[in-house]
């Protein structure tokens, strides 16, 4: 007999099937049920003191690991304190899960006790926002945001989830197909803009290569050294691509 699961429970499985090992936050009305579902899922959760402090524990977890840093809080102000440390993934590119108690769908809309629009505030600081209307849709957006946060130029995606969502039966299986038609992935570098680039250097007088952190994140420490030394051109680094370059 197949076992029912709500919503919470559903998530929980989906973070687990990531091979999720912590969770950052702070608890909340909205977040209770994935509170609960957390207790005996083998899932460490590390509890701060703010809700800011959390993204940036994610933030830092993921930069050491290499592994997306998970956040969960609830709604109104728990959410909106995540703010700063998501600006801060989203600038540095690092990927980062952000899992916000929601209100009631029925009640979004009316200004009810702590609603926020995370959904609309995060929007241009994210790869990708979600706001759960289907708790039968968890799967498949669990599965979404994991790839969005990790391809191409990783960064964070923000869920938000509605406390009749995460409280309601799901009955969708988890194993679920992604449906991102919009979200393309560039396997190779543009030939016309590679051909620019070495035309660029080849006329330039005094050429510097500034590495910065694309170079970190896509490994290409080997590359970029055979570039500087086979052309003799001088290096400096942002903050960020501090280590993509011998400092000798």
């Amino acid at each position: 007999m197949k076992t029912k699961k709500n919503g919470a429970q559903t998530l929980i499985d989906c973070l687990k099937k990531e091979e999720i090992e912590y969770i950052f936050g702070y608890p909340g009305g909205s977040n209770i049920p994935i509170m609960d579902a957390l207790l005996s899922s083998g899932i460490k959760f590390i509890l701060t003191r703010h809700e800011q402090g959390a993204t940036h524990m994610a933030d830092g977890y993921a930069r050491v690991t290499g592994k997306p840093g998970v956040v969960l809080v609830t709604s109104g102000p728990g959410a909106t304190n995540t703010i700063t440390g998501i600006m801060t993934a989203h600038m540095d590119s690092i990927p980062m899960i952000i899992l916000c108690g929601q209100m009631a769908t029925s009640m979004l809309g009316k200004d009810a006790f702590q609603e926020t629009d995370m959904f609309g505030i995060s929007m241009p600081i994210v790869k990708h926002s979600y706001l759960i209307k289907d708790v039968n849709a968890i799967p498949r957006i669990v599965k979404e945001a994991f790839h969005i946060t990790q391809t191409g130029r990783p960064g964070p995606v923000l869920i938000d989830i509605p406390k009749d969502i995460s409280s309601g039966l799901c009955t969708a299986s988890s194993t679920v197909e992604m449906d991102l038609p919009g979200y393309h992935l560039r396997e190779k570098g543009d030939t016309e803009l590679i051909k620019k680039a070495a035309e660029a250097l080849h006329i330039s007088k005094k050429p510097l290569l500034l590495i910065g952190h694309g170079c970190v994140l896509s490994n290409a420490h080997k590359e970029v050294r055979e570039l500087a030394e086979k052309l003799h051109i001088p290096v400096v680094n942002t903050l960020l691509g501090k280590g993509a370059f011998p400092e000798d």
